[in-house]
């Protein structure tokens, strides 16, 4: 059956340390951007940039809402990340198991696609996927619908020829976890860089806990080719 999945990874906290190297700095690009396009004081712009990604799960989609700001602008400004490959970390066992991994092997994550092609390369691990599906092409009838929007999710697996029940997710945030298993996917709870997270919806969450909609959880990669729960 593995050997027939599809694979879907997520990139941030699931191929590499996320917290560690990037989370900060991009929070810090991203307030920065609002305060200057809106004309806000440091303090508004933060609290903007949080209620906007609670809300809708991506800080762009409240601000294309909401300030018609152009969406490629804001990607490409607020991921320009300088030094960003020299912070980069993955463990060199969790790149070995990806290249054994069978299956048909996708990034899907929230992230721009010029970003994804920087991490990826700085890890070593592009040509380990059949491809990339970035935000930018995370959109339907001219809306962006970046995870967990479930119509995008089901069209992810039709755009990869695959039933839903075909495609594995493996996700560091249970809310995109919960909207694939509704779908049929199996997924699977990548927590190695939570435990020390200061970033997103899992601060603080639980790990021992396994929810439902989750099909398995692992703190390594490797833990991929052993799991009888797929």
């Amino acid at each position: 059956m593995k050997r027939r999945s599809v694979w879907l990874f997520d990139l941030d906290n699931t191929l590499h340390d996320a917290s560690r190297a990037v989370f900060r700095q991009l929070d810090g690009s991203m307030t920065e951007y609002i305060a200057r396009a809106l004309q806000l004081p440091h303090e508004q712009a933060d609290a903007l940039r949080r209620d906007y990604w609670r809300r809708y799960g991506a800080t762009l989609l409240g601000l294309v809402h909401h300030h018609g700001i152009r969406p490629a602008h804001f990607l490409e400004h607020t991921h320009a990340l300088p030094g960003l490959e020299g912070r980069l970390f993955a463990h060199a066992h969790d790149k070995a198991a990806l290249k054994r991994l069978g299956g048909r092997k996708y990034v899907l994550t929230n992230a721009p696609r010029a970003y994804t092609r920087r991490v990826l390369g700085a890890l070593g691990l592009e040509a380990v996927f059949d491809g990339l599906i970035p935000i930018e092409d995370l959109r339907m009838f001219g809306r962006w619908r970046p995870k967990p929007d479930a119509r995008m999710l089901r069209r992810v697996a039709a755009r990869l020829k695959v039933p839903p029940s075909r495609c594995v997710l493996v996700e560091d945030t249970l809310a995109h976890q919960k909207a694939a298993r509704a779908l049929g996917m199996r997924t699977v709870w990548m927590q190695r860089y939570l435990r020390h997270n200061a970033h997103g919806p899992e601060v603080g969450v639980y790990l021992h806990r396994k929810p439902v909609y989750v099909c398995a959880r692992i703190r390594s990669l490797q833990k991929l080719h052993s799991l009888r729960a797929l």
